[in-house]
């Protein structure tokens, strides 16, 4: 017997006296117990230890105890982690000295990390915008003017979200670096205007009123639209509804202060800042300026070909649309980028039936692999039941990898790298993910996906899991596949012969404490002290607890005293039996997880799992369902084909609305076909998934490409109306006019994404996706729809006209009224 904490004494000595006599076989010191001043023999190895002694935890392979930290849901995590960590040396000097605190990983590094290089791409991005401004208008004040809207607007959007009780994160502050590119459109747009007007001629506060009057409604319609095209995120359901809320809300926030501020305060600035226009410049504004008009003179002459072949232009423009169609099919579909946090978590599993000092030695050995990687800074591993595991034979471990900055390999390269070298353990295997900062729902599993099996009848839920499992194995691009299925474990399967016990005096209740002492671990006192409690656990030798035929080591006392081997009084047979059954629903369960192999993504495995479905044409009583990432992913690409056709429709009724008209508010929705395209080629180029973050990419394309349209449109209907142009001056002069609005407009929006395409910093891979799908596709559709846009406008417009023609002469040939009352009599 054992008794597991320093000072405990056998349980039945009275006295709290006990002294050395000698050393048992062991080499350990025997312990003689003395109650009333009479000896007794030896009959326990006292030793301190742990209340569980078949549960352990290393740091580093020493002895420890892991503690995991997790912040509540309405707290600041990097505020949290700081007064944890002024709270560590208060801990450890309240400590003996040789316990040591480490910490094995700060989650909070990357997300400090990933904020700071979110805030250095925010400033990179203002300043790129600025120097657009210049470049275009060469002018110090008209570059100032409008860099001024970024700041006021976001210091607006500041306080919005305070009040909204939201925090600045990486996709608030990621939605602030998009915005810098879309807040200062609608001043740029306005003073472009009011610089025009200048050149003309007219004065400062001239041209301001006129600037601003003749493009408040354009910019009016730009922003109520670019608002639109968020009704996708505010409506997405779920958890990355949830996410993207905020994103959506910090954009649309920003969008409304810009439009308040381009329509008061930069007309104002402009009317006391800006200088009437003057025919002298240096040399550098007319190298500038020839520049431009070069630039101008190739698109008027490209423009004046694509007019002449109308049908051509037409029929390139229909066909985007077939090809955006055909790419958003065979792109791979992403749920969120497989993101580099320095965190490799590992679950270990070893054979059903291994016992605890096997198991010990075997996660031993796989520390030790894992400590001789150049890449791991620090480890922490435990085996027993907690921290997610239930039985012996899983183990689980946190590797920690060095900084980015002093290693050459990701995450997922530290992953395989070790795979091949922990192949060499026998007996045990290492499951691995990379912990990522966006983890939604699942549940403890090997690997990072997860797919569910449920069936209220055990056996056939078993038999089918196996099968899922072996077919599961065999699909291209999915590695790593794991189950939670333990149905093979070794059981003694023990029946108590009652007529032999009775005949001994022996209930069954004392057999099965007997068993209980013999191979589980019981409290059977406490000691109490004046700082401290210590429990008394009595146990069987180890040596004595390994096998079946322990059962022949057991006596039991009979009623009359005599000792009766356990042997005679119980049958016993070796079975097979879960180790753990799993539930989902109040119905047994089996999760099989799964990694992807690079260049696989998360839609393709969920496509060939559910191919395995069809195939093995499973039972109607057997329930199948991804969890997880896997669920999420599926949630959100079945819902977002319906929202974006949501938004497409809103913003049609709210082009409608403010147009007055059912057709040229298709005329603007003819410039987004070219911006997916764009979008998608860019990503499949650089080997992007369509992720949920290039989704957001692409949502967001949808309102910047469509102000293009609009301001050509804008100006077209206005030359039209009130100045007595035809469709085919109109909107060639709205195109010639309005180009370097659209360039500059065009090429700020751009420079705003091109940091978070080129960043490499932490959390650098969440926005890259983001940054190459706007940059793919405003880089094309600014060639294309400058040039099928005026296109699609006349084919639209002469529609309208022959329509409007139609009801026109059909209500000229009706008879006046009097003769229809007269006809009907």
């Amino acid at each position: 017997m054992k008794p597991a904490n320093r000072g405990a004494l056998h349980p039945h000595c009275e006295s709290p006296r006990a002294e050395k006599n000698g050393d048992d076989t062991n080499g350990r010191p025997a312990v003689t117990c003395e109650p009333n001043g009479q000896e007794r023999e030896d009959v326990a190895d006292i030793e301190d230890g742990v209340r569980n002694a078949r549960s352990i935890a290393w740091f580093n392979k020493q002895p420890a105890v892991l503690i995991q930290i997790t912040k509540q849901g309405d707290a600041n995590v990097i505020d949290t982690v700081d007064r944890v960590k002024a709270m560590l040396p208060v801990l450890q000097a309240s400590i003996p000295s040789a316990i040591k605190v480490n910490i094995i990983s700060d989650r909070t590094q990357t997300i400090r990390a990933s904020v700071s290089d979110v805030q250095f791409t925010l400033l990179l991005t203002v300043v790129l915008v600025v120097l657009v401004i210049f470049a275009f208008l060469r002018n110090f004040w008209a570059t100032i003017i409008p860099a001024v809207t970024v700041p006021l607007s976001h210091i607006g959007t500041f306080a919005v979200l305070y009040e909204l009780g939201y925090s600045l994160d990486n996709l608030s502050l990621m939605a602030l670096s998009i915005a810098v590119g879309f807040v200062v459109d609608d001043a740029v747009v306005v003073i472009e205007n009011i610089v025009r007007h200048l050149e003309e001629g007219a004065s400062p506060m001239e041209a301001a009123l006129k600037g601003a009057r003749e493009i408040g409604f354009t910019i009016i319609s730009i922003t109520l639209s670019l608002i639109a095209v968020f009704i996708p995120l505010f409506l997405m359901g779920g958890y990355v509804g949830l996410l993207f809320r905020e994103f959506a809300v910090a954009v649309s926030v920003a969008l409304v202060l810009s439009l308040l501020i381009s329509l008061t305060l930069t007309p104002m600035m402009c009317a006391y800042l800006l200088k009437p226009h003057s025919r002298e410049h240096g040399r550098l504004y007319r190298l500038s300026e020839s520049a431009f008009d070069g630039l101008l003179h190739v698109y008027e002459a490209g423009l004046k070909i694509v007019l002449r072949h109308r049908f051509t232009t037409l029929m390139v423009m229909l066909g985007t649309i077939a090809l955006t169609g055909y790419l958003y099919v065979v792109i791979p579909k992403g749920f969120f980028p497989q993101q580099d946090t320095g965190l490799i978590i590992g679950l270990s599993e070893a054979a059903q039936d291994i016992s605890y000092p096997a198991m010990l030695q075997r996660q031993q050995a796989l520390i030790d692999a894992v400590m001789q990687d150049p890449a791991v800074d620090s480890v922490g591993a435990g085996i027993g039941a907690g921290g997610g595991n239930t039985t012996i034979n899983n183990g689980r471990m946190y590797i920690a990898l060095k900084p980015s900055n002093q290693r050459d390999v990701t995450a997922d390269q530290v992953i395989r790298r070790l795979q091949t070298r922990l192949a060499r353990i026998q007996g045990i295997t290492l499951y691995m993910q990379a912990a990522q900062d966006i983890t939604i729902g699942g549940r403890v599993s090997k690997t990072q996906y997860q797919y569910t099996l449920a069936d209220a009848d055990p056996g056939e839920l078993n038999r089918w899991a196996a099968l899922f499992l072996d077919k599961i194995k065999a699909l291209p691009g999915i590695v790593d596949v794991a189950t939670d299925q333990e149905n093979a474990g070794p059981l003694l399967d023990i029946t108590v012969n009652r007529e032999v016990a009775s005949s001994h005096g022996i209930l069954p209740a004392t057999i099965d404490n007997t068993l209980s002492d013999a191979f589980g671990q019981r409290i059977v006192s406490t000691m109490f002290t004046m700082l401290n409690q210590y429990h008394v656990v009595l146990e069987v030798s180890p040596k004595f607890q390994f096998g079946p035929e322990a059962l022949n080591d057991i006596y039991i006392n009979s009623s009359s005293g005599q000792q009766v081997p356990l042997r005679t009084l119980v049958k016993s047979v070796v079975k097979v039996a879960p180790l753990v059954v799993n539930h989902q629903g109040q119905f047994p369960s089996v999760t099989i997880s799964f990694n992807l192999a690079p260049g696989t993504a998360i839609g393709q495995a969920v496509a060939t799992i559910q191919q395995v479905e069809k195939e093995l044409g499973k039972p109607l009583s057997l329930a199948t369902s991804f969890q997880g990432n896997a669920q999420a992913f599926q949630a959100s690409l079945s819902s977002t084909p319906i929202l974006i056709a949501a938004a497409l429709v809103v913003i049609y009724l709210i082009l409608g609305m403010l147009y007055e008209s059912t057709i040229h508010p298709i005329t603007i929705l003819s410039t987004l076909p070219s911006a997916g395209i764009g979008a998608v080629l860019l990503l499949m180029a650089f080997h992007f998934d369509l992720s949920v973050i290039a989704l957001v990419g692409i949502i967001l394309l949808i309102g910047i490409v469509k102000k293009n349209g609009i301001m050509l449109i804008d100006f077209a209907l206005d030359a039209e109306r009130n100045h007595g142009m035809t469709s085919e001056e109109a909107i060639y002069q709205a195109c010639i006019l309005r180009f370097r609005p659209i360039l500059m407009t065009t090429m700020a929006a751009m420079l705003g994404a091109v940091p978070l395409m080129l960043g490499t910093g932490a959390g650098s891979e969440i926005r890259q996706p983001l940054g190459y799908a706007i940059v793919g596709g405003l880089a094309l559709s600014q060639f294309l729809t400058l040039y099928t846009t005026p296109v699609v406008f006349l084919y639209l417009d002469r529609l309208t006209k022959r329509s409007r023609s139609r009801r026109q002469s059909g209500h000229d040939v009706s008879p006046p009224a009097s003769e229809q009352s007269q006809a009907g009599e």
